[in-house]
């Protein structure tokens, strides 16, 4: 269980993350969405120990972040943003390496069942350099998994990967939640919060706006969207709770009309008037 209580974090005169309040519960699948600088990772290198918050505090298992932080890192794993595994080692040099450093106990098995659940124990003692990006996405996922964490930190778990490898990905990630584990991931994916997180808490200027399901939320705007582009080239938008109401709205346009749900991106542009991007 992590609990998040009035967290302030400024770099300089920006304030990154503005007095945030959040409860995930144990076992679950929590996703932050907001677009770049809106506090996703600033509140994640404050809840792994990567900085100390100037305000509030965070607990993690009964654990503060910052006066306890040596437990905090015997309890969690982090996929980070940048990759920083060793381009000059094999797979399982890296996640031996990784497993020493934080004394996992069996760690040939563990390594083994690691690689194999991201499907790369063939490429075990392939060179990393000589990796996809999806292939070293994969293996971050596998070395955060060695030490068997209680929370798992996904910051953009699947940044600048391909539509198919991305949702390779997410089925591993989905693996996680069947042995009990809190997952938090960061993402400007729409479709990869809808997929996976069972609660979605989007942010803005370091301000948490909105917090519920997917579906709660984009229930809470309406469910249906009429898109046409007008004679002048724009494109206009019509929100509408039902099919039906949807499609009396399209019946008065002319040209190319689009009827579609409502998705994350449409709650957050009407919660503030932004895309994420």
């Amino acid at each position: 269980m992590i609990e998040i209580k009035n967290l302030t974090k400024n770099y300089g005169s920006v304030r990154a993350v503005d007095n945030l309040d959040l409860t995930i519960d144990q076992g679950e699948v929590f996703g932050l969405l907001g677009p770049n600088g809106a506090g996703k990772t600033t509140t994640i290198k404050v809840l792994t120990t990567l900085t100390k918050p100037d305000a509030g505090h965070c607990i993690i298992d009964g654990f503060d972040v910052v006066r306890q932080s040596f437990e905090i890192k015997k309890r969690i794993g982090v996929v980070p943003q940048e990759n920083n595994l060793d381009r000059d080692l094999t797979a399982r040099e890296n996640l031996t390496i990784y497993s020493m450093l934080h004394n996992v106990a069996d760690r040939q098995r563990k390594i083994e069942d690691c690689l194999k659940m991201v499907n790369l124990w063939d490429r075990r003692d392939t060179v990393v350099s000589g990796f996809s990006g999806g292939m070293q996405r994969r293996l971050l996922l596998a070395r955060a998994l060695l030490s068997q964490p209680s929370v798992l930190f996904l910051d953009e778990p699947s940044i600048g990967l391909d539509p198919q490898i991305r949702r390779q990905m997410w089925d591993m990630i989905r693996k996680t939640g069947i042995y009990g584990q809190t997952v938090v991931l960061t993402t400007h994916y729409i479709e990869e919060a809808d997929a996976l997180c069972r609660r979605v808490g989007i942010m803005s200027h370091g301000q948490l706006i909105a917090l519920d399901t997917p579906g709660n939320l984009k229930n809470s705007i309406g469910g249906y969207i009429v898109e046409c582009i007008d004679a002048e080239g724009k494109l206009q938008q019509q929100i509408c709770p039902t099919r039906d109401d949807a499609n009396k709205i399209a019946a008065g346009y002319t040209g190319n009309v689009i009827i579609r749900k409502t998705n994350l991106e449409d709650v957050f542009i009407q919660l503030t008037g932004e895309r994420i991007e």
